[in-house]
């Protein structure tokens, strides 16, 4: 990030995909991060946990993944509702979420991102 903006100055927004996950993830974010970046919103898929099993056992007919098993797909979804779901609520909390129903199409979905995006800048 500080090769990028250090290049162009008008680089300066960045998608951090995924993290912080859990509350030690978001204490080292604010430890390093806190001075130099200011998170201007949290993008939030928002999908029912069946929903999301059956794309992921979809996906894994064709993707080789050893983790796209109901078994594996339940267990994932217990470790964010007990790690990543407190963060989000946090985030929530200070009116940064922006909420997406991701039960939807991929292209209604990529819709609202973009919709998202064109109006936070």
């Amino acid at each position: 990030m500080d090769q990028t903006m250090a290049a162009n100055a008008q680089k300066n927004k960045f998608l951090i995909d995924g993290f912080p996950r859990n509350q030690d993830n978001l204490q080292g974010w604010n430890k390093t991060m806190d001075e130099k970046a200011d998170i201007a919103f949290v993008l939030f898929f928002d999908c029912n946990n069946e929903i999301c099993i059956e794309r992921c056992l979809e996906r894994g007919k064709s993707s080789g993944r050893s983790d796209d098993n109901r078994e594996s797909l339940e267990k994932r979804i217990q470790t964010y509702l007990q790690s990543t779901k407190p963060v989000i609520d946090l985030y929530e909390e200070m009116g940064k979420v922006k909420k997406i129903d991701a039960s939807k199409s991929v292209d209604e979905v990529f819709d609202e991102v973009v919709k998202i995006f064109d109006k936070e800048g």
